[in-house]
């Protein structure tokens, strides 16, 4: 079950929301205010806030400003009284999700959270920054590849030139699409970004250029799509390569002419936006079988930045997570001071196939669970142990080596043992808040005590 937050100070409207969330199988949790949405956020793996425009203590601008910078990754979606469109819309220009006005179509809003839900699962596997963390000083490293994309940047960020960035899954594509926008002359303008992964085939049309009031079931009130968001910034769209065939045309329209109109309209809207696409699949062998078009393909891939997965990029492995313990101590309060030299070396004879998201989600893990002020080798996941001894087997290394690493692997599972067995007794044998604090999906924990015999007839 996905948990949706809802907060509004309206008790009817939280109601209404929870039994119409509860009946399409979400867990619900409630705050009255921003104040108490932030707390539930420190103790809950919330997948989707949806909020209310005005309310007191903490209104849903300031909850979106509070978790551009604590929880990036969470999409929010804005509830707002029709006179305040106009408010709704600058929130989405400042990275809310989307927005729906009251009275509001419940097929609508069920639609928004299925999309928003679609994009916090995709955003898992990707890295994600707020807004504060996207100069080119961000982007970590130091090997020439990386220098080469910071020459690249340089060159390209004063332009209106169209960019197509391609890599592997966690490479941190959007995060360069970022840098390129906050090293640009419109700097101070709307970043839209929209996954085209997370859209219904159906909705993508009304997503990108909007749609007006009755153009079809549902479509209550006018809405400007993310095009006409972008007026004069940047548009960032992920996953092009998965935009349905007959919605490709209509892009290439937008670029050459800089126009299109809203679904269900007439009037031809015209709009001033620099692109960016980007993409973990080799589009040019999509335009060889015939799903992606040819003369699309030459007009996004006018400027091409290839991020080169982290196992090509070894050099750059300690600065990341030394990056990455110092934000995450500052996140979570904590003190960690150290890596130990041994997980140093671990880190680099690992493949690392999620990338730079795995190395983030693993170093939140660690700053979390260490038991001192070092991450020490105890501390490292053993399927990340074993996985390096595959490796080191399979590329022929001396069979003394092989023991050290077993022996390592023997004491790591025991110390997960034993720190799954103590977060167990401090939630009360609570296994979804036990995975919470452990940094693991439900199913994950419960693998694992499987394998360490630690299931128990009263664990909730």
């Amino acid at each position: 079950m996905e948990k949706i937050l809802i907060v509004d100070d309206e008790l009817n409207m939280l109601l209404v929301l929870e039994a119409m969330l509860q009946k399409e199988q979400y867990e619900v949790v409630k705050a009255s205010d921003g104040l108490e949405a932030l707390n539930i956020l420190k103790e809950d793996d919330v997948a989707v806030v949806v909020t209310d425009l005005k309310m007191p203590k903490l209104d849903g601008l300031g909850l979106l400003r509070k978790m551009e910078k604590e929880y990036p990754s969470i999409p929010v979606i804005m509830i707002t009284a029709h006179g305040t469109v106009e408010t709704a819309v600058q929130a989405l220009k400042n990275g809310a999700f989307d927005y729906i006005t009251k009275p509001f179509d419940q097929d609508e809003l069920k639609n928004i959270i299925e999309k928003a839900v679609k994009t916090r699962a995709l955003n898992e596997t990707e890295m994600v920054s707020s807004p504060g963390e996207t100069g080119q000083d961000e982007i970590i490293g130091s090997s020439k590849r990386m220098v080469e994309i910071y020459r690249l940047v340089e060159k390209v960020a004063p332009t209106t030139t169209t960019v197509l960035i391609t890599g592997e899954t966690g490479t941190g594509k959007e995060l360069l699409a970022r840098a390129i926008h906050m090293n640009s002359p419109r700097i101070n303008n709307p970043f839209i970004k929209i996954n085209c992964v997370s859209i219904a085939e159906n909705l993508v049309e009304s997503e990108l250029f909007g749609f007006e009031k009755g153009a079809f079931t549902g479509a209550v009130n006018k809405k400007p799509g993310r095009f006409e968001l972008a007026h004069t910034g940047t548009l960032f769209l992920d996953e092009i390569g998965d935009l349905p065939k007959d919605m490709q045309g209509k892009i290439l329209r937008v670029i050459q002419e800089q126009e299109f109109e809203r679904v269900g309209g007439l009037e031809t809207i015209k709009v001033d936006v620099r692109l960016i696409t980007a993409t973990n699949k080799d589009l040019l062998q999509e335009v060889k079988e015939g799903r992606f078009r040819e003369d699309l393909y030459y007009r996004l891939n006018v400027v091409p930045m290839d991020l080169p997965p982290l196992r090509e990029r070894k050099g750059d492995i300690e600065r990341l997570a030394d990056y990455f313990l110092d934000r995450f101590n500052k996140k979570l309060d904590r003190v960690i001071k150290n890596i130990d030299p041994e997980v140093r070396k671990l880190f680099a004879r690992y493949s690392w196939p999620g990338n730079i998201r795995e190395l983030e989600n693993l170093m939140e893990r660690l700053v979390l669970l260490a038991a001192g002020e070092t991450i020490s080798i105890g501390d490292i996941p053993p399927e990340i142990h074993a996985s390096v001894v595959a490796e080191t087997t399979a590329s022929g290394s001396g069979e003394s080596e092989g023991t050290l690493w077993d022996s390592l692997k023997d004491k790591t599972e025991q110390l997960e043992k034993n720190m799954i067995v103590k977060i167990l007794e401090d939630c009360n044998r609570n296994i979804s808040k036990a995975a919470v604090k452990l940094g693991l999906s439900r199913k994950g924990l419960q693998l694992k005590m499987i394998k360490y015999n630690l299931r128990k007839k009263d664990t909730k």
